[in-house]
């Protein structure tokens, strides 16, 4: 028997198939540090836990399949607190960011269309494009410009009769870019003169650095009807095994497609959304110093690999990753021998090679992906660790 074309050609996940050589070294007695995956150490915010443990219903059962009511508003007022004004009827509550995102490819776009997203980018883009069955259509951007969009010609030239939407994630993982005014306007004019959607994954909307401003395309009235917006607890609250998320439009159309997709895998997890209720209803001051925690963070990778010979890169303004650009040619083999054959005092680093992050073949061959998500001495740490890597891999393979 055949298994089904879908499930053949679906993108194993790049960030997680080193993970065994991970185990390995770690099973030697080597520690690792990782940072090759966005998984926050800042500790989830008490009144989570708090509320998690507290329920006190009898029964754990069903709820809405759009989430319960009141985590909805709690949204709702979450945004209000940016002039960003939706009411509980917008959101849809998901399991996850990535329901989000899945939902909305499924809603813009019959099989086969196209939906045109800058790389590098989220890897698990191509997972949920293939299970919606959809392409993406990659616009390539270069660290060497910041990964900053391209002129709006170029831009343009990706539109074809199967387009269906754009997708933007700013701040951007894997880059750490931030998209300007400029740059989220010139989308916006494209997809009002090819009627086309806005897809916008905002997840990392708080993390945003040097006294900037996040800019979301809700703020705009005039594609109100052509946006899709997905969101997540799992960054903003270092929740990520909560997974709660949500799907945020104000096109009813759009709402009931997704809610029907919601309704067909029920609900979301109760317990989950008992503490992101919490976390929403905390203070707008909590992400403060979570904010300067990261930005910290970001200044002390940035300033550790700035003189490293022969890399490029640009300082992230926003999110809490950078992609760095080595002098090797192969950033899969390193980041593997960084975890089969080197240690530096019993210790190695695990990074994310670059080039699943790309649509297009052969780009990010010698890029990875670094995620500044521990404590200042374990990154410092992991900097001299990953800097004595490179410099031994060079000697003995280029």
């Amino acid at each position: 028997m055949n298994i089904s074309k879908r499930g053949i050609e679906i993108q194993a996940s790049p960030i997680r198939k080193l993970k065994p050589f991970a185990d390995s070294a770690i099973a030697r007695g080597i520690k690792v540090y990782f940072i090759n995956i966005g998984q926050p150490d800042i500790p989830t915010p008490q009144h989570v836990w708090d509320a998690m443990k507290n329920f006190d219903e009898k029964v754990l059962s069903y709820g809405p399949a759009q989430g319960f009511l009141e985590l909805r508003q709690a949204v709702a007022d979450y945004y209000s607190d940016y002039n960003i004004s939706l009411n509980a009827d917008n959101i849809i509550i998901t399991v996850g960011g990535s329901e989000a995102l899945h939902f909305a490819f499924s809603i813009v776009s019959d099989p086969g269309g196209e939906i045109i997203v800058p790389e590098p980018f989220y890897t698990n883009y191509n997972g949920f494009a293939t299970f919606a069955d959809v392409n993406l259509i990659p616009l390539t951007l270069r660290v060497e410009d910041g990964f900053r969009l391209p002129p709006v010609e170029q831009i343009e030239s990706k539109i074809t009769p199967k387009t269906r939407a754009f997708l933007l994630c700013s701040p951007n993982n894997p880059t750490g870019s931030v998209y300007t005014q400029e740059e989220i306007e010139t989308i916006i004019g494209l997809v009002k003169k090819h009627d086309l959607f806005l897809i916008s994954d905002e997840v990392y909307k708080e993390f945003v650095y040097d006294g900037a401003r996040h800019i979301s395309v809700l703020e705009y009235s005039d594609v109100s009807d052509r946006v899709i917006v997905a969101d997540s607890i799992s960054k903003r609250f270092s929740c990520c095994g909560a997974r709660i998320g949500a799907i945020i439009t104000r096109n009813e159309d759009l709402y009931q497609a997704a809610l029907k997709f919601a309704q067909a895998r029920l609900c979301p997890p109760t317990l989950e959304q008992m503490g992101a209720l919490a976390a929403y209803r905390m203070k707008k001051d909590y992400f403060k110093p979570v904010r300067e925690e990261y930005q910290k963070r970001r200044d002390i990778l940035f300033n550790g690999l700035k003189d490293i010979p022969g890399i490029i890169m640009f300082k992230p303004g926003g999110a809490f990753y950078i992609v760095v650009k080595l002098p090797i040619k192969n950033a899969e083999h390193f980041a593997q021998w960084m975890l089969t054959d080197f240690q530096m005092d019993n210790e190695t680093v695990m990074v994310a090679p670059a080039q699943g992050f790309y649509a297009t073949p052969g780009k990010g061959l010698n890029e990875i992906r670094i995620a500044y998500v521990l404590k200042e001495e374990d990154l410092i740490r992991a900097l001299k660790v990953l800097r004595a890597g490179l410099k031994k891999y060079q000697s003995l393979f280029d």
